[in-house]
């Protein structure tokens, strides 16, 4: 191991427990053990259990699943209830302590305001008959109250009720109880679901949700009472000595409702400032809590607590370290940390522990990798949350993701195993075959790595000098260097194995290849729209992304989508002044991408001033700029030097799908990396 990672690799302690070492594998929706999604009560979860056990035998230190609801989401039944869970829980915690990692279990109080309404449910609530109909099996009401009447962040046109006394009782003996249970299982602390992220007791601790004017509103220490009566209920159940950690939020980083500050913007801090985050975090520490397991932000600048690849490395580092002038107690730093900027700060005592989340899913052998100076190894997250936290939304919708992947978060794009076990594995074939792989993008690559490890003969063909497809020019933009370390670890697994790979090798016709089956993986093709003056003085998006075209100072970028306000953001950054026209009323409208991405893109714009025309149609394109026209059917001209076109693209395949042969990737459907990496697996495995 490289010495500039050893003080990662030093013990410390949280109370009376011992870590062996400075990583902690932080909390993640869909990672709990006690189910995320149960329609039919809480259950343990064996799935959770499995991720946790292979990253404990890969050297990670501290453990913290994702949430775990003191009242189960449908039937209303309260975690405590269910006995045999913790049963099952103790003889994990036998399996998960034979390898030398501790593990905390993260208890919440709720969402309130933060629960992630969906599309499906929205309706179902506004109406009084069917919110009635539907509450014995899921108590919306219960689920969104907050601290007090307010509109609720996934669907403001939907109030949240304010939560009574009585429930907020209910809720710190939930806490306490359900701590002893865990206790008693052997499990070595809990976490306190938290001061953090804008989430329920986060609520009650920031003045701007914060409108009560009884116990739990109104002053500093009324705001804060429900996180200190929940952790002093905690210990006056399972002893002084059973560690009590607080996910927490140094800074909420929020301009109002639904808008965020985002890094480097001058603005006026509505929710919680250092200066009063200094005071809270001390006094959380005298009310009992044992460590602090902190970043910043809120559902409202939800990008700092899951920092898409926008996003500074390391974006929460220099907040955390202040605040952990103000404790005695261990604070540890998430959000985008990489392991040598981490094991600097530990050594100069900045923070105690190095909070790691998603990398988690994508390689959870990747601290080995670090131990065994194997970097290079390791597949890198991308910070895309296609698979892992796709919660999406944009003007008009709530959260429009869809009910399988609401019911399994934590999966990963890049990983189909993550949290798939069952579904998802490397099996032997039944016959070895000769197969063709038609394409050298990330599709084809992995499509060739997984039926080599099945046992097949693959012969890997690309048309251009190097692989890596259309994802070279998606990895192009200077935020994007961990696309470009993933093309990098393709080639590197690629070359690993018996693969042969034919660059510079178009093929036209598939009957001239000799394999038993044949993968077509050959892409998409760009949408070009039937709009005067596209051809003549439109820029392909993929052109300027590979560098083949350039750009004057005054850029137009046609189509709001993912991948136009990318190139927006790109062309902010290298100076230039972008314009957005886009057809819909919203930015980037589609479905599974995350909402923590998309609000980053849209509050940067508005921070940035940079010009957005929604509802807007390209009627032509000039040498000059171009011609758009508004919903109301006004005529509007924008000049420009320059015209990128991002309308899209097309399906591309070179063969059409038959016994033999099989399209997967963007040659079958255009979507992402998780839909191109899945229908891969989806297809190989089958071979």
């Amino acid at each position: 191991m490289n010495s500039k990672y050893e003080s990662l690799f030093t013990p410390w302690k949280i109370g009376n427990v011992e870590i062996k070492n400075r990583i902690v594998m932080c909390p993640m929706g869909g990672t709990s053990l006690f189910g995320w999604f149960e329609l039919t009560g809480c259950g343990f979860d064996k799935e959770a259990a499995k991720l946790f056990l292979e990253r404990a035998k890969n050297n990670v230190g501290l453990i913290i699943p994702g949430i775990a609801p003191l009242r189960d989401t449908f039937w209303g039944k309260w975690l405590w209830q269910n006995p045999k869970m913790f049963d099952e829980l103790r003889e994990f915690m036998d399996e998960i302590h034979k390898t030398g990692a501790k593990l905390f279990i993260q208890l919440t109080a709720g969402m309130g305001r933060s629960w992630a309404i969906t599309e499906l449910i929205g309706p179902l609530h506004k109406n009084k008959f069917t919110r009635a109909l539907i509450k014995p099996i899921i108590d919306t009401s219960h689920e969104l109250a907050s601290p007090s009447a307010q509109p609720a962040r996934w669907a403001p046109d939907i109030i949240c009720p304010e939560m009574t006394v009585e429930q907020i009782h209910e809720i710190i003996e939930a806490f306490a109880k359900t701590a002893k249970l865990c206790r008693d299982a052997g499990v070595d602390g809990v976490e306190v679901h938290a001061v953090h992220e804008g989430y329920l007791l986060d609520q009650f601790a920031i003045e701007f949700f914060n409108k009560r004017t009884d116990e739990y509103g109104g002053s500093f220490e009324n705001r804060y009472r429900f996180a200190a009566e929940v952790v002093k209920a905690i210990k006056a159940e399972c002893g002084e000595d059973f560690p009590v950690s607080l996910r927490y939020s140094v800074e909420s980083k929020m301009k109002g409702f639904r808008e965020g500050a985002v890094p480097g913007e001058e603005y006026v801090e509505v929710g919680r400032n250092m200066e009063e985050s200094e005071r809270a975090a001390k006094y959380l520490e005298d009310a009992g809590y044992d460590m602090l397991n902190a970043d910043n932000g809120t559902y409202d600048s939800w990008y700092w607590a899951h920092p898409p690849m926008y996003m500074p490395e390391n974006c929460n580092l220099d907040d955390v370290a202040h605040i952990k002038k103000f404790v005695n107690i261990p604070v540890v730093c998430a959000g985008r940390m990489d392991p040598e900027t981490g094991a600097r700060a530990v050594a100069e005592g900045k923070i105690d522990g190095v909070g790691v989340a998603r990398q988690f899913l994508a390689d959870g052998e990747w601290i080995t990798k670090l131990i065994e100076d194997r970097l290079e190894d390791i597949r890198p997250c991308i910070c895309c949350h296609a698979g892992c936290f796709n919660f999406s939304s944009s003007k008009g919708h709530y959260n429009t993701q869809d009910l399988t992947d609401t019911m399994g978060l934590a999966r990963c794009a890049l990983n189909p195993e993550t949290m798939q076990s069952k579904k998802y594995s490397v099996k032997p074939a039944k016959k070895a075959k000769k197969i063709a792989v038609i394409g050298g993008g990330i599709g084809g690559m992995e499509a060739a790595i997984l039926l080599t490890k099945r046992g097949h003969s693959v012969t890997l063909y690309e048309k251009s000098e190097r692989l890596g497809g259309v994802f070279v020019a998606a990895a192009a933009p200077s935020f994007k260097e961990k696309d470009r370390e993933l093309i990098a670890w393709y080639i590197r697994e690629v070359g690993k194995l018996p693969i042969e790979v034919k660059l510079n090798t178009e093929i036209t016709d598939i009957k001239t290849l000799d394999a038993d089956e044949i993968i077509v993986a050959t892409g998409a093709t760009p949408n070009v729209i039937p709009v005067k003056g596209v051809r003549e003085y439109g820029i392909e998006a993929i052109d300027f992304l590979l560098g083949n075209k350039t750009v004057g100072e005054n850029v137009v970028v046609v189509g709001g989508g993912l991948t136009g306000c990318e190139i927006a953001y790109e062309l902010y950054l290298q100076g230039k002044k972008p314009t957005v026209v886009e057809m819909q009323d919203d930015l980037i409208t589609g479905k599974g991408i995350c909402l923590a991405n998309t609000s980053f893109l849209r509050d940067f714009f508005n921070a940035n001033k940079v010009p957005v025309y929604l509802e807007t149609a390209l009627t032509e394109v000039k040498e000059n700029g171009v011609v758009v026209r508004d919903k109301e059917g006004n005529t509007l001209e924008i000049p420009a030097d320059s015209v990128i076109m991002s309308t899209g693209y097309k399906p591309a395949p070179i063969a059409k799908k038959s016994g033999r042969v099989h399209i997967i990737g963007d040659a079958q459907s255009v979507g992402n990396l998780r839909t191109v990496i899945w229908g891969a697996w989806d297809v190989c495995m089958k071979i």
